[in-house]
């Protein structure tokens, strides 16, 4: 029964789509449990999805377990366009594009001293949509990346205050992008594109635990930049009918990142955990595609650049557990999101600044199994940006925008 519902959840996890879920296109949303606590969620006790937010902690389950997260997060927003005098030329709304953040885990503890834990869960995904017929759409109307990583990972614990942990990630993205192709001599929508691909990749990660005593305990976690080389369908349908096709390549870099985490018990019914994220959204400079065959030179360009220089950010933490009695527990938490996309390098891929979330859940457990439910509210800041000389405009503004979260997660030991 245990590796039925372990493929269940696998499968579930690399069909199901992706939204964006925490600055640039970052997931943080691995289980109900983790979005309660505003994914400060890094010392949790006999909790699979330790395999996500701190493989250093699976050395906390005891047993075997497997547990399945389903995180729904619905985005909002609102923008502005000007001319190249400043003047506003259209204004608008995303079209909501709900999509899933899912994660499948399993551990099991096959010593005193030795674990073993997998999961499938997505580190980096995003959807956006806009208005096909409007300004916008001429720097995208629709854009997709799904993304799952697989994670095995081994763990050891040394001692009473010594944990770590090391594993390999092999990670897809599916990207779609599409847009329509404005020509900046003649001024005018030419047509509508589609790009679409998809791609694996090898990465790793390491983590260490350590406790100072029953009350203390810090931890670091590293997760490696993966580097895809995407082979990619390059379609145009040009105003004046027919259809263009053309192969297409592409290089992405997902960044590395840093999380340093820290867990208080006041006492056996209640804990607090910090937690710091460093991601270093720099290798996302650029967004370059290179079209091998293209066949109408003059309209179709062999080369589609967009510069994006992001920068390195930030992402901070808090997360409250407090258990009213052995079977039920309340969690609150908050994440603040730094602002990583400048004002040369935004676009409507990604149309967001600093980002506050504010989430509460709660749980359930006997012996077997473990029921968690969690609502949250992403607060997503302004962002100003640049046009680009394919788009019908000179500059952007995205305003009001927010996000609806709702998850749950299911467990059950073996």
């Amino acid at each position: 029964m245990n590796k039925n519902f372990l493929a269940l959840g696998l499968a579930a996890a690399l069909l199901a789509p992706q939204v964006a879920g925490a600055e640039g296109f970052g997931i943080n949303e691995w289980s109900a449990e983790g979005v309660a606590m505003g994914g400060a969620r890094m010392f949790a006790e006999d909790d699979a999805a330790n395999v996500a937010y701190n493989p250093a902690s699976i050395t906390k389950v005891k047993g075997e377990v497997m547990k399945s997260s389903y995180t729904y997060l619905s985005p909002h927003g609102n923008y502005k366009l000007y001319d190249g005098a400043g003047k506003e030329i259209e204004d608008g709304k995303n079209v909501v594009h709900a999509g899933w953040a899912v994660g499948s885990y399993y551990v099991r503890q096959i010593n005193d001293k030795e674990w073993f834990g997998i999961g499938a869960f997505p580190r980096f995904a995003m959807v956006s949509e806009f208005e096909r017929a409007s300004k916008a759409s001429t720097n995208a109307f629709f854009s997709k990346l799904n993304g799952v990583s697989v994670t095995p990972t081994y763990a050891h614990k040394f001692d009473k205050k010594w944990s770590a942990a090391v594993g390999a990630e092999i990670n897809y993205v599916g990207l779609e992008l599409q847009k329509n192709y404005y020509h900046p001599v003649a001024q005018m929508n030419v047509g509508a594109t589609q790009t679409e691909g998809e791609s694996y990749a090898l990465g790793w990660n390491a983590a260490a635990n350590y406790a100072f005593d029953d009350k203390n305990e810090i931890g670091v976690v590293y997760r490696s930049r993966i580097t895809h080389s995407l082979e990619a369908d390059f379609k145009m349908y040009p105003a004046s009918g027919g259809k263009i096709t053309a192969d297409a390549y592409g290089v992405v870099t997902l960044p590395d990142s840093w999380d340093i985490g820290y867990n208080h018990k006041f006492d056996k019914k209640t804990r607090l955990e910090l937690k710091a994220t460093r991601t270093n959204w720099s290798t996302y400079d650029a967004l370059n595609i290179s079209l091998s065959n293209p066949s109408v030179p003059g309209v179709l360009p062999s080369n589609v650049d967009s510069a994006k220089n992001w920068e390195n950010g930030w992402r901070y933490a808090i997360g409250l557990e407090h258990n009213l009695s052995d079977k039920y527990a309340v969690m609150a938490g908050f994440a603040f999101d730094e602002a990583s996309i400048p004002y040369d390098g935004g676009d409507f891929i990604v149309p967001t600044g600093l980002r506050r979330t504010y989430s509460i859940g709660a749980r359930y457990n006997d012996k077997k199994q473990t029921v968690a439910v969690a609502l949250g509210w992403m607060d997503v800041g302004n962002l100003d940006f640049a046009g680009h000389a394919t788009d019908a405009y000179k500059s952007a503004h995205a305003y009001d925008s927010f996000t609806k979260i709702a998850s749950i997660s299911y467990q059950r030991k073996f």
